[in-house]
């Protein structure tokens, strides 16, 4: 995914956005239990989340995750299985809906949000200078989450091999991809998503995830 990557506009509607965005949650709670098992991630998955989570002023909704629902194709995939009642990975399903609470706690709390956004408009700094997914840009997303977020009572315990966890950046890089589920939750939100909303939309989901296939 590049700067210069064609945008493709998607059918203007609420239910395709919410799709999207939501889709960028379990793209996130996804990347969050791959790393935390294998230390790996898919590069152009991470890549989504970390430039959507800078992105906090996008020229457009398709310039959220880089103008290609590909971009978010590993977390289309996650939301296919939920709403088509195949069978989805129990961990990954929790990570997703612990971060749709997560937001919401967020949300209600004012300060918190502002600390946020002003950590995000330094931190773009840093990416200019660094660019998006350098290391020190991940250390800085991933403090930003341990300083707001991480505070807390709802919390969210990753599982996966102890000995990767421990490994230098690992911490960073899972609260970073965490934020970056976040800032699909917020989309979500903002776009009209709820989640009492799931169980009654899920035939609205289904049919948005065909047109995006």
């Amino acid at each position: 995914m590049t700067a210069s990557t064609p945008i493709h506009r998607i059918p203007d509607d609420p239910t395709t956005r919410q799709t999207l965005a939501l889709a960028g949650v379990f793209q996130s709670a996804s990347l969050v239990d791959e790393l935390a098992r294998t230390g790996q991630v898919d590069p152009r998955a991470w890549d989504t989340l970390i430039r959507a989570t800078l992105d906090t002023n996008p020229a457009s909704f398709e310039a959220i995750y880089g103008g290609h629902p590909n971009n978010l194709r590993r977390g289309l995939e996650v939301l296919e299985a939920v709403v088509g009642r195949k069978q989805a990975d129990p961990v990954v399903l929790r990570y997703g809906f612990s971060l749709l609470l997560l937001m919401s706690k967020l949300r209600t709390n004012d300060a918190m949000m502002d600390d946020l956004g002003s950590r995000l408009v330094r931190i773009q700094g840093q990416a200019e200078h660094f660019g998006e997914t350098h290391e020190n840009v991940i250390a800085s997303l991933g403090e930003a989450y341990q300083e707001t977020l991480s505070t807390l009572k709802t919390r969210i315990i990753v599982q996966g091999d102890p000995s990767l966890l421990q490994q230098r950046m690992m911490p960073e890089r899972v609260r970073a991809i965490l934020l970056g589920g976040i800032r699909f939750a917020l989309l979500w939100h903002q776009q009209g998503g709820r989640r009492w909303k799931l169980i009654i939309q899920r035939g609205a989901l289904k049919k948005a995830l065909d047109q995006l296939s």
